[in-house]
């Protein structure tokens, strides 16, 4: 009997991860004849094929990765799920940042534009969307307060270095930085993240857990989810995450010829492609917020604008000194004043441990606004 319940366990989990099949091929696929598929994109049926294929298949992994970052939290207990899902995403993110530096022809803004577009997405899209679809279903929701002062107090003095500081170094002519301090931006970079997942993950774990929202998965809530080993749910997380990546960089392709063919900016691109990319850390913040538990939907959020910056700076400094590539990382003009007016609003959205529609609401104008930039800069 028990020999019997185990062959249907293991169908039922094989059945459960059928999606990894297609998924797969896709991705292998286009990475052998992608670049023969994608060359000549001027018949609107194969454009559209292509852009369909892709994005369906980037989307349906990006569900999985986020089923198996929540029974990963279910296993663990926050913070340590959200952890997971948020260094999974941001850490190919960055990869995929230095590839292209180490391989593709020099684009100096590379890194600060996918650096700007992942805080506007995520501080004012992301978390617009959560707090207002959150507040619409509960009204008011709660969350640990000391938690995101602990996430905006390492994210606003980072952004300002980063990304506004060499704007006024004096010490070159351009929004580049020496190599003296690249180095410091490098150094202090590195130490403040290390430090914060100390405190995150150890000393100071509570801050980022609710008393309702810790503890075990049955605690959490976690409706509907098949708990198995944490070495079971890590492979498949990972194996669903990889193909989202390699999927992005050949969508970027189609995005790009479209964007030529209509005459929109060309930062439209990026934009689209980040925001594929972040795809399983928005339906997962959207859920925990949806499901009550704003705490993991600050987790995810904060803890990827942070992980961006805190990731990003260091990697591509770091290849600019051994390479002696140019890296131009202050934002210009109203990029810039767009940057400090959503640190400014962050500070006052997680002034108070709950939220409503308002919050929600300005979060999403300003996320508005910067899509309005994108096409009338």
């Amino acid at each position: 009997m028990r020999r019997d319940e185990s062959t249907r366990s293991g169908a039922a989990t094989l059945r459960a991860e059928l999606p990894l099949a297609p998924i797969a091929v896709t991705a292998v696929l286009f990475l052998i004849f992608g670049e023969d598929w994608l060359a000549d994109l001027s018949n609107p049926l194969w454009l559209g094929l292509m852009f369909a294929w892709l994005f369906a298949a980037i989307l349906w992994a990006a569900i999985r990765v986020v089923y198996h970052a929540d029974c990963l939290a279910a296993r663990l207990g926050e913070p340590y799920g959200t952890l997971i899902l948020t260094l999974s995403v941001i850490s190919i993110e960055v990869l995929m940042i230095s590839a292209l530096m180490l391989t593709g022809t020099n684009n100096p803004t590379l890194a600060r534009d996918t650096m700007f577009a992942v805080v506007m997405i995520v501080m004012n899209g992301m978390v617009g969307l959560s707090l207002l679809l959150g507040a619409i279903r509960h009204r008011e929701q709660s969350y640990n307060l000391q938690g995101a002062n602990a996430y905006l107090g390492v994210i606003i003095p980072l952004a300002v270095l980063s990304m506004v500081l060499p704007n006024y170094t004096i010490s070159t002519s351009e929004p580049t930085l020496t190599a003296f301090q690249a180095l410091f931006l490098i150094l202090i970079s590195t130490a403040l993240y290390g430090i914060f997942l100390v405190i995150q993950t150890r000393r100071h774990s509570g801050y980022f857990t609710l008393a309702n929202e810790g503890g075990s998965g049955a605690d959490q809530g976690h409706h509907g989810l098949v708990i198995r080993s944490l070495p079971f749910h890590f492979l498949f997380l990972v194996g669903y995450l990889t193909p989202v990546v390699l999927m992005a960089k050949k969508l970027a392709i189609p995005v790009d010829y479209s964007i030529d063919y209509l005459g929109a900016p060309a930062a439209l691109g990026g934009f689209v492609v980040a925001a594929l990319v972040l795809t399983p850390e928005a339906l997962g913040a959207i859920e925990g917020a949806l499901h009550n538990r704003l705490q993991r939907s600050v987790n995810i959020f904060l803890g990827s604008v942070l992980a961006t910056i805190g990731l990003t700076v260091p990697a591509v400094l770091t290849i600019s000194l051994a390479l002696n590539k140019k890296v131009e990382l202050g934002l210009q003009g109203a990029d810039m004043i767009l940057l400090l007016l959503t640190l400014a609003v962050s500070i006052v959205t997680f002034s108070s441990n709950r939220t409503n529609v308002l919050q929600g609401s300005v979060h999403l104008v300003l996320f508005l606004a910067y899509l309005m930039l994108i096409f009338a800069p």
